[in-house]
């Protein structure tokens, strides 16, 4: 296959699914690699909160982009898209196929498709969107998303204040939504790409996601987060599963609160995650609750 386009296939969908089983199969069925495309699993200090890989699994099939940052290093989607794009080119001269992974739509649709460069914001558009942050409350900024950019909404952790003033930084300085910078060259990759997405009942999904929290807080996650305490500032701890144990280290709720809205924020942003891949139309759904799916995806992919 050595004259052949290389393939990356996509295994994506909602959180608490099974991406990472479904990843290493695959891998170990082509004896290949898997590269995460988890916007929370680059970081290194977050690792229980954002339910990695474990030891097993990453000696099962080799990742990249698991622990790969800090949380203090200025990183987003145009810097991965940059940085994985450069990793692909390395590692399909060694694979045929490479197994991308992960729930972050949008860092998948930079993979797959790419962005234009974004621009700059206007001067003191930032601190204009922050003075409102602080004035009028989160509630009112996902607000302004939601009437501003429909699909980013979609896709975006909506408890992380600095994302959502990014794109509200895109949208008031060209009119346009932070989703549309995307090149007009959509899937003009050097390599085949074949898309795949996990999913099940919908209450199952919810369970799965409930029992997913009980164990991470069995794991340590309120120690972790008590741990990163200092660094609450930075982009990439406003999220799922931190901001919630922050507000309880402040004293606002009591820790059965807190987690009771882990589990309920991780369900909303499940369901964006699904709206945002259902509007993907290259997508192959493949429902997890029948058995062994590795054949399954075998036969979705196809002869290569």
């Amino acid at each position: 296959m050595a004259d052949q386009p290389k393939t990356l296939i996509v295994v994506a969908g909602p959180t608490a699914v099974g991406k990472t089983a479904a990843a290493i199969q695959l891998a170990r069925h082509y004896n290949t690699v898997v590269v995460s495309a988890d916007s929370r699993q680059f970081f290194r200090e977050m690792s229980i909160g954002t339910a990695k890989p474990d030891t097993d699994e990453l000696a099962a099939a080799k990742h990249y982009f698991i622990n790969s940052h800090s949380i203090a290093d200025d990183f987003n989607v145009g810097d991965y898209e940059k940085q994985a794009l450069q990793l692909l080119n390395e590692l399909f001269r060694e694979h045929d196929l490479v197994i991308l992974a992960g729930g972050s739509g949008l860092y998948i649709k930079a993979v797959c498709e790419g962005f234009d460069d974004l621009p700059v914001a206007a001067e003191g558009l930032r601190e204009k969107l922050n003075a409102e942050l602080e004035q009028h409350g989160i509630t009112y900024l996902q607000e302004k998303l939601k009437n501003a950019d429909p699909d980013y909404y979609n896709q975006v952790d909506l408890n992380n204040p600095q994302r959502i003033i990014r794109a509200l930084e895109v949208f008031d300085t060209t009119g346009k939504p932070f989703s549309s910078y995307r090149t007009t060259n959509i899937n003009k990759r050097t390599f085949n790409i074949i898309k795949l997405a996990l999913t099940m009942p919908r209450e199952q999904l919810y369970s799965r996601i409930n029992h997913r929290v009980d164990v991470m807080v069995e794991q340590g996650l309120v120690e972790e987060v008590r741990s990163l305490l200092p660094y609450r500032h930075l982009n990439a701890l406003n999220t799922v599963g931190y901001s919630e144990l922050f507000d309880y280290f402040d004293g606002k709720t009591d820790i059965a609160t807190a987690i009771s809205l882990i589990k309920q924020n991780t369900r909303r942003f499940a369901k964006r995650q699904l709206t945002w891949f259902r509007r993907d139309a290259h997508i192959k759904w493949i429902e997890t609750t029948r058995g062994d799916i590795l054949p399954i995806m075998l036969e979705q992919i196809g002869t290569l």
